[in-house]
């Protein structure tokens, strides 16, 4: 297995080669000069170019490109043109707090997706499975941005219950160690602070778990009408075990291999697609830091953000893959 994780991380050289070359081109397409955005309209001609010069906009593309590359390769992501700070030092903080939020919602969508998937098998046919798979239905259909909405209105606005955006009280601020707040405040044992982030992560964690919950259950369900035909399964009902212990101990270990796949992908998916959850709730993760970049044709942030969330993405699966072995020990990696 050691040496199957090493070939993989050796393939990562390629895959993050292929997704700089693609996201350095991209970016160079979209309209606008930095320069402009930088200085405003009203800058002369020679500030502009003296300020092209400076970042390198002069030179050809594949000399940014081999300059670029050269930078990340030293492990030097380059300076935000907007902050004028290190990207190293200010992508931290948005990375912890999309990977805090991504970690709620892909629980949530485990947990109920999951579970929803067992009963709707184990009761097939029955009232449940109907409803269950027709709120994944729905879920699979929801727009992000329309049930964010409605969740502010219905949960924030109407109810007052829960915050409808940021990610703490700018009154009571969280004394970052990790970055992960509920996990800052468990280690401080600021319970009161604890409580504010989860509520502040209640809205925001439906929303972007809605669509991979319902993607889950569904998998689930299908996953377990299958393994649950098996020779193994009836073996198990025979010797008189529960159907509980039948299906939760038996049945869904061997029925998992498919639907981690499905988690994996859905953890990378979150990770990278939270632009619109984090700009509907104002939360200050990557995906509304890339976004802002954009705005502002910030070309090292865009470039060095998308990266580093390409990176997380492919290590997840390589992870997803290592699993399987666990999983299923017939499946072995030489």
């Amino acid at each position: 297995m050691l040496s199957y994780a090493a070939r993989r991380l050796l393939q990562l050289i390629p895959v993050l080669l292929g997704m700089s070359i693609i996201v350095f081109s991209i970016i160079r397409a979209i309209p606008g000069d930095p320069a402009l955005v930088i200085l405003g309209e009203r800058a002369t001609p020679e500030a502009l170019q003296e300020l092209r010069l400076q970042l390198g906009l002069d030179k050809p593309l594949i000399t940014q490109y081999f300059s670029y590359l050269q930078s990340v390769l030293s492990g030097d992501l380059g300076w935000s043109l907007r902050s004028k700070v290190p990207i190293l030092e200010e992508l931290g903080p948005y990375l912890t707090a999309t990977i805090e939020l991504t970690l709620v919602s892909i629980l949530i969508a485990v947990v109920v997706g999951v579970n929803a998937g067992i009963i709707a098998a184990w009761k097939k046919a029955s009232w449940f499975d109907y409803i269950a798979m027709l709120i994944a239905l729905i879920g699979v259909s929801m727009p992000i941005f329309w049930l964010g909405l409605m969740e502010q209105w219905m949960f924030a606005e109407k109810l007052g219950w829960l915050p409808s955006t940021g990610r703490v009280n700018p009154r009571e601020p969280i004394e970052a160690i990790t970055g992960l707040y509920l996990l800052d405040t468990i280690l401080q044992g600021n319970w009161t602070g604890f409580w504010d982030v989860l509520k502040h992560l209640i809205l925001p964690g439906i929303a972007l778990g809605t669509i991979p919950m319902a993607i889950i259950a569904r998998m689930t369900r299908s996953s377990m009408l299958e393994v649950m035909k098996s020779d193994y399964v009836r073996t198990a009902r025979a010797k008189g075990l529960s159907e509980f212990w039948v299906i939760y101990k038996h049945a869904l270990k061997n029925a998992f291999a498919p639907v981690m796949t499905v988690i994996g992908l859905q953890i990378g998916h979150l990770l990278g697609g939270a632009i619109l959850t984090e700009t509907i709730f104002g939360w200050p993760g990557i995906g509304r830091y890339i976004y802002d970049a954009i705005a502002f044709r910030d070309y090292p942030v865009i470039q060095s953000g998308i990266l580093v969330v390409s990176a997380i993405f492919v290590l997840i699966n390589l992870l997803v893959d290592l699993l399987y072995a666990w999983l299923d020990p017939r499946i072995q990696y030489k």
